[in-house]
């Protein structure tokens, strides 16, 4: 089969043709996310604004306010998700805000003074930013939004006067960039070899995807055979990354199920841009991008992300019984933390559910005498403790994402543990 283990990006054709946003613009949800944003593991508790870059005309400009009025978590990543630079009060511009330079592969033109400059190695990518939000009233949210359409988009040759930058909302507009285990997956895959230079780390492809038919500057045409064989070999591929995801990750504490969504050797090869010689973990990189998309290059800086995917008796998670998930008294975070439901089969948000998550920062959380909170996960709603209830489908298996914003000293050095969630009686 064809190397269907690299990396996933959520899909900018099928999201520009969803919307009336072309490269360069950005896109953005006026409201958190619902189910209808079939992205790979969206966060329900954040404003999203995602703009796919094009550099091959010359240098572009991100711009990113400074973190007075709200605050932005964003990445900057090229098409095969290697980050860039992070923005906001974590990433580089510190809360200053900043002009992030984007230029092209071999850019040889002089930077500006004042400038991050982000020399990239491929000529699109996207900027994934999240706008923090301080809770889900009315008016948060529309600060948030507000607050976001102060990024800036535009060319460096029209920086003394520059256009202004188009945001196209997506809300409620069905969005789907879940993975397609089928031979489409090599016709994607055709349009990238096409229209971006070959890495030198990647090069060994070069003559493997010549037999699937893949070549540079030629039309890509496979026969009825050839993609009977592709779509076996996307299917294969789809069967071993699940099995590796259902091995399981390296755990945060030990004898607890939660775990950090990616292996030490792939947060390394990304933090470090593969400069390890010695080091490709590309199957465990496969793994962590069916998962969820985007690079984050200082991880554990503006959020942690922990998953599981089995209870606290090592059963997989089934939508039609309940949980339960004992958050303790004084989780470490500055802003939120958050526990989102998301389907086992596409790593997407549950279709059909009215809500996928409950916050800190949601409406109603009820606490428990010493400051802890129960998030309880089933079909049906507890009675008296509805506020803490997320909502599963009975007829889908399910896993959970648990994020902190602005993690701080206590998750790390494990004076703080989320434990196992626990299956408990039917409400």
């Amino acid at each position: 089969m064809g190397d269907a283990r690299g990396q996933h990006r959520p899909d900018a054709p099928g999201a520009l043709g969803k919307t009336k946003a072309k490269p360069n613009d950005i896109v953005f949800w006026s409201q958190p996310v619902n189910w209808k944003n079939q992205t790979l593991t969206p966060n329900p508790d954040s404003i999203y604004f995602m703009s796919f870059w094009n550099v091959k005309d010359g240098p572009i400009v991100i711009e990113i306010p400074p973190a007075k009025g709200g605050s932005i978590a964003g990445n900057i990543v090229t098409i095969w998700q290697m980050p860039l630079e992070d923005a906001g009060p974590e990433g580089a511009d510190k809360g200053k805000g900043g002009k992030y330079l984007i230029t092209p592969p071999g850019y040889r033109g002089k930077v500006p003074a004042g400038y991050i400059h982000l020399p990239s190695d491929s000529y699109s990518g996207f900027a994934l930013l999240r706008s923090n939000l301080p809770s889900h009233s009315a008016a948060d949210i529309a600060k948030s939004v507000a607050y976001g359409k102060q990024v800036r988009m535009y060319p460096l040759s029209r920086a003394a006067n520059p256009p202004t930058t188009n945001f196209v909302d997506a809300f409620d507009v069905m969005f789907d960039s879940t993975i397609k285990y089928d031979a489409s997956f090599y016709r994607n895959l055709d349009r990238v070899v096409q229209n971006e230079p070959w890495l030198q780390r990647d090069r060994v492809m070069i003559d493997q995807l010549k037999t699937l038919g893949i070549e540079k500057g030629k039309p890509f045409n496979p026969d009825a055979k050839t993609q009977e064989a592709l779509g076996a070999g996307a299917k294969e591929a789809h069967a071993l990354l699940s099995e590796r995801y259902d091995a399981g990750f390296p755990v945060i504490n030990q004898g607890i199920r939660w775990f950090p969504p990616a292996m030490p050797d792939v947060i390394k090869a990304v933090q470090n841009g593969y400069a390890d010689v010695d080091l490709y973990p590309v199957d465990a990189r496969g793994v962590t991008y069916t998962l969820g998309f985007t690079g984050i290059k200082r991880i554990g800086t503006a959020q942690f992300y922990l998953m599981a995917n089995k209870d606290k008796d090592g059963n997989a998670f089934d939508g039609g019984a309940t949980y339960r998930l004992t958050v303790p008294p004084n989780a470490p975070v500055k802003q939120y933390w958050s526990a989102t439901v998301y389907d086992r089969e596409t790593h997407a948000l549950v279709k059909n559910m009215n809500r996928a998550s409950l916050a800190s920062i949601s409406p109603g959380v009820q606490k428990n005498q010493d400051g802890s909170v129960d998030v309880i996960f089933g079909p049906l709603a507890p009675a008296g403790k509805e506020t803490n209830w997320v909502p599963t489908d009975p007829n889908r298996k399910f896993e959970l994402l648990f994020r902190l914003y602005g993690p701080e000293k206590p998750l790390f050095d494990k004076s703080w543990k989320l434990p196992d969630v626990e299956r408990v009686a039917s409400p």
